[in-house]
């Protein structure tokens, strides 16, 4: 393995100095591959570039970005993350290797000269890396790649799309998925705005009013054979908060997510302190003045109000909330997740991740504030994301990011605060966007309540969309979404068609929608009480592989990508019915039980159960449809004869059950490109639920 010389390298972007190499390594894990890490000088900037066996290398270069904020060099190359999304082996099998950075910034905390620059951590940072990979790569194989291509999930499609708009000579193509932010002329450096930092606080409100058992209720009324009727049962006010909820762009169909949100609540604990100093006139009316829920309402909060000072029992690691059987209860499983991911196999998995307290008696404990007192960490605020009786998970911006309960002992004193985020959750109220999410707040163009300034989002999601660019963008957005909800995906479609209008829109973007995926794999999705969430989710990775397959042979040899057409009302993005329609690569199935969505049968009866499935124009064929037949994400039943000639299958089989109960029988219909049954990659899914009531 010959070594790397950077001495011939200049860098592009005049900010960074001289780059030089930490680590250069032959590594097998998560896949074959050399390994090199390094920095840029006088910067926080970290790089890391993996380069697959010389025999894969077609000439392209593939630059995944972390979501959330970034910060960390090695996210998708290594650790839970690596092991789980096999980055690169995908980008070994399309032909590239791959390229990761810290996106300009460590942890939470800002580059110490380039401040709050947004620039810097939205496209800059990245795009100087990506350019030095080139240097590198043409040492590594003989010859610098030809394509180069930047994608990414959540905070990581939130930048995609700004490196493409502000590095042209770096990307050929974006493949963002699940993000938004606000539009402005090209070339902007102002931090964006985003409805999400509204639409999340109104979302914890939901949760907060309603509760487990009635958001359980709701999300049983709003799942196949329900009665569809989201407001049954509730009282005006939480009738108010769900209908709001709906209009900003909460998906129908995955209200269970509301009692369990996943990473949502990490943009709370990144702004909250920042929300309070740069506007506390908002915390403070909210409970001194008309027109405010806390002050003409106190009955709705009051309840649930904390401040009280309390004792640290002991702290605990992500390892020891995900191996210790006293935490091994669902009550703490989203905990546990939330967990390994910020783990993700670094020396993080063994900080002080979350703390047990003694003391605290009544109150909502989600999103409350937790300030150290007394001892080494005096001073430190943190706000909870998750919690099992006195144990709580926190997180915070900056320094309490990074530290955590680091330098918090037995015996120290905290207090435990909830008035700031019990006003957050009526926050929307008050903060209204010029976005259709938030029309039904204004009357004839004005505000129903008090308005203050809108906030922006960390400087570390870089600046705002303009849509304006020279490649090829292909975005993803998935319909069951409860973090970045499917209306905020069409937003980057907008800023485009202002950009470029009609013409320029048609020869550079494309929209694809996924229906039944979440924000992130099912398996990382809490059950529901009547199906797990593998019966109600779908795996979306091969839809992201395929999608960037074609992304590629878009911008290397002009085949043009079929995108998905769809309709936008309410707050909703409505999909047509059928698969010629719809367009995309996703197959479109309907399911019945003795002919409808519902069966209403007894213990022993026959029920039949069929399913309808077809692939849209240009998606390739069918090449196997399952059935689960209780919920219990097994799919035992496997239809035979299909062969992968059909894009078109209508299909039967009966089932009967032998105890009573409530079950959702669910069709796992998958397509492929190429119609090969026997392919374990690039495969399409989607399903098809019916419900069966046995008494």
């Amino acid at each position: 393995m010959s070594s790397i010389d950077l001495s011939g390298y200049v860098v592009t972007d005049k900010y960074f100095g001289a780059p030089s190499i930490e680590i250069d390594e032959q590594r097998e894990r998560p896949s074959p591959h050399r390994f090199v890490q390094g920095k840029f000088a006088g910067t926080s900037t970290g790089f890391a570039f993996y380069f697959p066996p010389k025999e894969f290398y077609q000439g392209r270069m593939f630059q995944p970005l972390e979501g959330g904020n970034g910060g960390h060099v090695v996210s998708f190359g290594g650790g839970i993350l690596g092991e789980m999304f096999q980055r690169i082996a995908m980008s070994a099998r399309l032909g590239g290797y791959m390229v990761e950075s810290n996106q300009g910034h460590i942890g939470d905390d800002y580059d110490p000269i380039a401040g709050e620059d947004p620039t810097m951590y939205g496209h800059r940072a990245s795009a100087e890396s990506a350019r030095l990979s080139k240097h590198v790569a043409a040492q590594v194989y003989g010859a610098a790649p030809h394509h180069s291509y930047v994608w990414g999930g959540s905070g990581g499609g939130r930048r995609s799309p700004l490196c493409l708009e502000n590095a042209p000579d770096v990307w050929q193509g974006a493949m963002p998925s699940t993000s938004g932010g606000e539009i402005a002329e090209h070339g902007n450096t102002k931090r964006v705005k985003a409805g999400s930092v509204m639409s999340f606080g109104q979302m914890f409100n939901v949760q907060r009013l309603l509760g487990k058992e009635k958001i359980i209720a709701l999300a049983d009324r709003m799942a196949p054979g329900g009665s569809g009727d989201p407001f049954d049962g509730l009282t005006t006010h939480e009738q108010e908060e769900l209908a709001s909820l709906y209009r900003q762009g909460f998906t129908r169909g995955n209200e269970f997510m509301i009692s369990e949100p996943m990473g949502q609540m990490w943009l709370w604990t990144s702004l909250a302190d920042a929300l309070y100093a740069e506007a506390p006139s908002y915390f403070e009316n909210f409970w001194t003045k008309p027109g405010y829920v806390g002050f003409d309402q106190p009955e709705a909060v009051m309840g649930d109000l904390i401040n009280q000072k309390c004792t640290v029992v002991r702290t605990l690691s992500g390892r020891q909330l995900n191996e210790l059987p006293e935490f091994a209860g669902p009550e703490f499983q989203t905990m546990r997740i939330l967990a390994a991911m910020v783990g993700a196999g670094s020396e993080a998995y063994d900080f002080p991740y979350a703390v047990e307290i003694a003391g605290l008696t009544t109150g909502y404990r989600l999103g409350t504030g937790i300030k150290v007192l007394t001892g080494e960490a005096a001073g430190r605020s943190l706000y909870t994301t998750g919690f099992g009786g006195s144990v709580f998970a926190c997180d915070g911006h900056g320094d309490a990011n990074v530290l955590r309960f680091r330098g918090v002992k037995a015996g120290d004193e905290v207090l435990v605060d909830n008035r700031k985020f019990l006003a957050y959750c009526y926050f929307a109220r008050h903060h209204i966007m010029d976005e259709p999410a938030f029309e039904h707040l204004r009357l004839d163009g004005k505000a129903i309540h008090p308005q203050h300034p809108v906030p922006c989002m960390s400087p570390l999601m870089g600046v705002c969309y303009s849509g304006q660019y020279k490649g090829k963008l292909l975005w993803i957005h998935h319909t069951h979404d409860s973090s970045v909800w499917p209306a905020w995906g069409t937003l980057y479609h907008r800023a485009v068609l202002q950009a470029q209008g009609e013409q320029g829109a048609k020869e550079r973007f494309r929209i694809r929608w996924t229906e039944y995926a979440e924000h992130g794999p099912y398996n990382m999705v809490p059950a529901e009480p009547n199906r797990v969430a593998s019966t109600r989710l779908i795996d979306f990775r091969g839809i992201t592989e395929q999608s960037l397959h074609d992304l590629v042979e878009w911008a290397e040899n002009g085949i043009e990508p079929v995108g998905s057409n769809y309709s936008f009302k309410d707050g909703r993005v409505i999909l047509p019915a059928t698969a010629a329609e719809r367009g995309g690569i996703q197959p479109v199935a309907t399911a019945t039980a003795n002919g409808n969505v519902r069966a209403d049968v007894r213990v022993g009866d026959t029920v039949t159960l069929a399913v309808s499935a077809a692939v849209p124009p240009q998606a390739g064929t069918l090449v196997s449809v399952e059935w689960d037949f209780d919920g219990s994400g097994k799919f035992p039943y496997r239809h035979e004869g299909i062969d992968g000639s059909a894009t078109e299958l209508t299909l039967s089989t009966t089932r009967s059950y032998d105890r009573p109960g409530i079950f959702f029988a669910t069709a796992r219909v998958t397509s492929h490109r190429n119609g090969d049954v026997d392919a374990q990659l690039c495969r399409i899914e989607t399903i098809a639920q019916a419900r069966v009531v046995v008494s």
